[in-house]
């Protein structure tokens, strides 16, 4: 068997056509106008049919995308193409194209080296194929990498001794805070220096973070921004030792991720500039705030949560428009975990009194009307009216006080189901037009077929910019690339969407097939109903999120009841209740 398999294998090598993947990037706008990339791109084409041998290729380029990491589009493509046997070699114009990062290369060769693809580097003079190319890459790495670490070891230590000078290193100057540049000193703003002033008292007083960022909003006191106080914005000025008159600096590791250094890391300089707090009102507030609970989370970055907040990011507040903001609820007896979305506007300040909704509300809402949805469309040919599309919509407990749909978004969707007919499908099948037509909103379907013209227009420009014989600079191609996308961020913003990003949208087509996806996964298509319970029970978190984020633009919510849905496709469905 194990001989059988090794000849298997073999053979598959042996039938594999010789195709390279060219891949190209450059990491400036200035580099991609110059000759960086016409320059890279003739010698490697030369290079892959003269040295190699190969007249069949694919390029792949990024313009404008750094090296420090491979989160680059066309890189992720041909590592794609890669992986479905596409390519014998991979070729570049140097190594640090593909990465500066020797952990991303190393990884990256190593798939290579396991998918039998040969890994050329033209300006080494160098390839894979043979043990002294192979040998050389990892000691070229080995030194780029030492070199990168050397030079960033370099930075930080001229900034470490700046600071040790008392030199600002830059950065956003604190609130209450002025800066001359020609004289590198601080100066009090009074006005915002009273604030301050404001938030100590009342937090001397309460010891709660969330009643001072609520009392200044009260007092129509807003940050230096224009924005509404939070309690993180305030928690970073009472725990901060500059109001002491204190400049401490080499306190986080990494500008992403922040992680604390040791203290005796710390570069600490007193009386570097006027102080708003004494230093022993400086160190009770820290002595308060270290005993508040409530401030554990709060180590001067973004709170890492523990758990998966499914709707996070996508639910809105139908009454004032903000984010809802996600936090876990109680566990319950068979250890599932509630979470409950509720407006910062309401916590913040109580000019919203819209109350707050939890998970499982808003989820057997939403997965029930998607499923909906496909069933409808799976049995289109027997639905010969909007109304009846309405009906078979809002079928299930979940949709028991909801009056009706409304009229624009319902036609829409009649109209989308009879253009695309597939019965017995959960995926689109293009066939002649249905005479069947409701009446949608003139404005409304205009920007419909606007955003797919310009959708298309979109993919034709990267179709002639990929494949075409009659060459477009990549100057050209930007430019026309973010006209378009500008154009259809215009008009999805116009259609209510709050995902503005061309590249974020979905067509009428991808939208159905990412809704069904995994619905077909785990067989619950065809089901009249799915309890959101069980589901999130059976199914990863972040699997359900990434689901969700996939076909949802944004869903609002009025009373604890879902108000409307707006999926990715541009479709607005907008709910009225029974009184």
């Amino acid at each position: 068997m194990r001989n059988k398999s090794l000849a298997g294998r073999a053979n598959n090598r042996a039938e594999r056509p010789r195709k390279v993947a060219i891949y190209i990037r450059v990491s400036t706008t200035h580099q991609i106008d110059k000759d960086s990339l016409p320059m890279q791109r003739k010698d490697l084409i030369a290079y892959c049919e003269l040295i190699l041998g190969i007249e069949d290729y694919e390029i792949f380029e990024d313009a404008g995308y750094s090296g420090k990491n491979t989160d680059r589009p066309a890189f992720q493509e041909m590592m794609q193409k890669i992986r479905a046997g596409s390519f014998s070699h991979l070729l570049v114009w140097k190594i640090d194209r593909i990465s500066r990062n020797l952990l991303d290369f190393a990884e990256m060769y190593e798939e290579l080296q396991s998918l039998r693809v040969t890994f050329v580097s033209k300006n080494e003079q160098f390839d894979t194929s043979n043990a002294m190319g192979e040998a050389m890459l990892k000691i070229i790495l080995v030194f780029a990498e030492l070199e990168r670490n050397m030079t960033s070891e370099r930075v930080t230590a001229t900034m470490i001794s700046r600071a040790n000078q008392g030199l600002w290193n830059g950065g956003r100057i604190p609130y209450g805070y002025s800066y001359d540049a020609e004289t590198s000193a601080f100066s009090i703003i009074q006005d915002e220096a009273d604030v301050c002033q404001l938030m100590k008292t009342d937090y001397f007083e309460h010891k709660s973070i969330i009643h001072t960022a609520r009392l200044l909003n009260d007092k129509k006191i807003p940050t230096r921004s224009g924005a509404l106080w939070s309690p993180t914005a305030v928690w970073k000025i009472l725990s901060s030792p500059f109001y002491a008159g204190v400049y401490r600096y080499n306190h986080y590791k990494g500008t992403e991720n922040r992680t604390l250094n040791p203290e005796e890391e710390w570069v600490l300089v007193p009386d570097h500039h006027p102080a708003i707090f004494t230093l022993e009102e400086h160190e009770k507030l820290c002595d308060i705030l270290d005993a508040n609970k409530r401030t554990a989370n709060l180590p001067g970055q973004k709170h890492r949560a523990k758990n998966v907040y499914v709707f996070s990011g996508i639910l809105y507040c139908g009454k004032c428009g903000n984010k809802l903001v996600s936090t876990p609820g109680r566990l319950q007896a068979d250890n599932f975990r509630t979470t409950t979305y509720s407006c910062p506007k309401k916590r913040k300040t109580h000019e919203c009194d819209n109350p707050s909704v939890n998970d499982l509300i808003v989820g057997e809402f939403v997965i029930n009307y998607i499923l909906n949805m496909l069933n409808a469309k799976s049995s289109f040919s027997s639905i010969n009216s909007p109304a009846e599309l309405e009906e078979r919509l809002l079928y299930g407990g979940s949709f028991k006080d909801v009056q009706h749909i409304s009229e624009d978004g319902l036609n829409e969707f009649y109209n989308l189901l009879s253009r695309y007919g597939s019965d017995s499908s959960y995926v689109f099948a293009v066939k002649h037009p249905r005479k069947k037509k409701a009446a949608v909103n003139p404005e409304v379907e205009a920007l419909r077929k606007d955003k797919e013209k310009q959708e298309r227009a979109l993919k034709r420009l990267q179709d002639l910019y990929l494949y075409s014989e009659r060459a477009m600079t990549e100057k050209d191609f930007i430019i026309q690339k973010n006209e378009i996308s500008s154009r259809i961020q215009d008009i999805n913003t116009r259609l209510g969407m709050v995902t503005h990003d061309a590249n974020s949208t979905l067509s009428d087509e991808d939208f159905v097939r990412q809704a069904s996806h995994l619905l077909i996964t785990k067989k619950l298509i065809g089901r009249d109903y799915i309890y959101y319970k069980a589901l999130a029970q059976t199914v990863s978190p972040d699997v359900l999120k990434i689901y969700m984020e996939t076909i949802l633009d944004s869903v609002y919510v009025i009373d604890g009841r879902v108000s409307s849905i707006v999926f990715r496709n541009g479709l607005t469905h907008t709910f009225i209740y029974q009184k």
